[in-house]
């Protein structure tokens, strides 16, 4: 898309003009808000970011929910600066791996014991799926409509999202996609929950039966679905997934990326539904910044050959000594500053106060969430609940900057996702500057 930017203050003049020299090398296909936006940051503390022409934000996104102790967090600072000047690469073991893996143990679910270090999202999800190959003996996968699980080749028929594989055919073969998630603000089947007794189940049950060769070896879910919008779905959908899993004889996946380490205001988003999955899938939050993913399961289960052979399961940068340091880093500030209660609290504050743009704005259709995980969807119409269109919503994204917003407001689905560390009156303040944007593009 071909931006003007003449009628916004931002990007800046500096901004601008190191946009463009990096963008004569920088291959195109970057994340959308650094592209839309063209801002260059100059240094960030918490959740406030400045740019090089002297411009303040306050960022409602935490890198795409990445930075879960916002930027700079003293204690993340010192213990990362501290290992990078012993050592920074290698699979040795480390006093941080060791102590990084003993509080990651500490935390999940009971039984999810075993512990393998990825680097990137795709690459951890990837590894699950080898995992209960191994632990199964069956190839086939299921995950659901709007899903997203990363862009690499293993896993692009899993994305339930159509616009990043379009021509990148064909995808792994005994990958499906058998139904809709419970996405209750657009039913896919035209039916209303709890009435509908979850049809996008019998539906996704159905079709497990009539697609695949019932050698279903797991099923992959999110408990809140990011990329799609928040999507939260009804209390019970993630408990009735599991059965559905069990039904076939299959391991449950859940990728806990952008919904694990207190970003829902519970330690994991399976914790809402009380459910313990076979293996799940962590990243972003648990670096903070630093490129680290993880899976976690039994260590019956990671001892299956050959995932469990040496060198069955690693990754050429896994478990290196800077991304340990940065895991336990931000497990012990997690765990110290409550974060995970502070998510609960602040985005029940800023739920509430978003809710009352539904009666407000003539554009919000539904605001869905859970802690600092929050969700509105941008209508033309309330009625027809029609997308609010593409130039619409990339006019709020620049008067939300030019107010002084970081924020995921340039498609029809918002996403808010501020780091942890987020107050009361930062998130007010936030929450206010998306009220007033909202009241320009009416």
């Amino acid at each position: 898309m071909s931006l003007d930017f003449s009628d916004f203050r931002i990007p800046g003049p500096v901004s601008q003009e190191l946009f463009q020299q990096e963008a004569r090398y920088m291959a195109p296909g970057l994340q959308s808000i650094g592209l839309f936006s063209r801002i260059v940051v100059k240094r960030a503390e918490g959740v406030w970011v400045e740019d090089v022409d002297g411009n303040r934000y306050i960022d409602f996104t935490a890198g795409i929910g990445v930075g879960s102790l916002g930027h700079a967090h003293p204690h993340y600072v010192e213990v990362l600066c501290d290992q990078i000047a012993r050592a920074n690469f290698g699979s040795f073991s480390s006093e941080n791996r060791v102590e990084f893996l003993r509080l990651l143990s500490s935390i999940t679910p009971q039984g999810l014991d075993a512990v393998q270090m990825y680097s990137g999202g795709a690459e951890a999800v990837e590894a699950a799926l080898r995992l209960a190959k191994s632990v199964t003996h069956k190839y086939e996968f299921c995950a659901f409509w709007g899903g997203f699980h990363g862009k690499t080749g293993g896993v692009l028929g899993l994305l339930g999202d159509t616009s990043f594989k379009v021509g990148l055919g064909p995808v792994m073969p005994g990958v499906y996609l058998p139904g809709p998630y419970a996405y209750c603000y657009r039913c896919s089947l035209g039916l209303t929950y709890p009435e509908c007794g979850f049809g996008c189940l019998e539906l996704f049950r159905e079709a497990i039966r009539r697609q695949t060769c019932q050698n279903i070896a797991a099923i992959l879910v999110e408990p809140i679905q990011g990329t799609a919008g928040n999507v939260v779905p009804p209390a019970g959908f993630i408990r009735a997934v599991s059965e559905l899993a069990r039904e076939f004889d299959a391991l449950l996946i859940a990728d806990e990326m952008i919904t694990g380490f207190g970003r829902t205001g519970r330690m994991w988003g399976v914790e809402r539904d009380g459910i313990i999955p076979d293996v799940m899938t962590l990243g972003k939050g648990i670096g903070s910044g630093f490129p680290l993913s993880v899976i976690v399961s039994s260590m019956e289960m990671a001892s299956a050959k050959p995932f469990g052979n040496p060198s069955g399961s690693s990754s050429s940068y896994g478990g290196n000594p800077m991304a340990a340091a940065a895991g336990r880093a931000v497990i012990e500030v997690i765990l110290r500053e409550n974060l995970v209660e502070n998510a609960r609290r602040v985005g029940a504050l800023m739920k509430e106060r978003l809710l009352g743009l539904k009666e407000e704005s003539p554009h919000v259709g539904d605001v869905r969430g859970e802690g600092l995980m929050i969700g509105i969807e941008l209508v033309e119409d309330k009625r027809t609940r029609q997308p609010l269109a593409k130039e619409k919503t990339m006019r709020l994204f620049h008067e939300c900057l030019d107010r002084g917003l970081i924020s995921m407001c340039y498609t029809h689905n918002i996403r808010i996702n501020p780091p942890l560390v987020i107050n009361e009156d930062e998130a007010t303040e936030g929450c206010e500057i998306l009220k007033d944007a909202l009241k320009s593009i009416e």
